[in-house]
């Protein structure tokens, strides 16, 4: 019974370990300032994701909303930096 146990913990540990590595995110003026929000609350996989559906209005709302209705903890000066990066690297073309 008890290698049944340590299988069992053995894959549940193996699921735990798996490679969630993020996306690296594309070098330019603002990137660590992106990092530093964006990834406090969820993976940056995202901004890569959402890339070819957003363009400045569609990045303007989405800080916004993280802001706003998500609460993250963003310096409202520093909203328009991050949506000036998240434009020019990951706009929608």
């Amino acid at each position: 019974m008890n290698q049944y146990l340590f299988l069992s913990l053995a894959l549940i540990a193996s699921a735990a370990f798996a490679d969630e590595s993020q996306i690296k995110l594309k070098d330019g003026p603002n990137k660590d300032l992106v990092a530093s929000n964006c990834a406090v609350c969820h993976s940056t996989d995202y901004i890569q994701m959402n890339s070819v559906f957003l363009d400045r209005k569609g990045w303007e709302a989405e800080v916004n909303k993280m802001v706003n209705v998500m609460h993250a903890p963003i310096n409202k000066d520093d909203i328009p930096k991050i949506v000036e990066y998240l434009t020019t690297y990951y706009g929608k073309q």
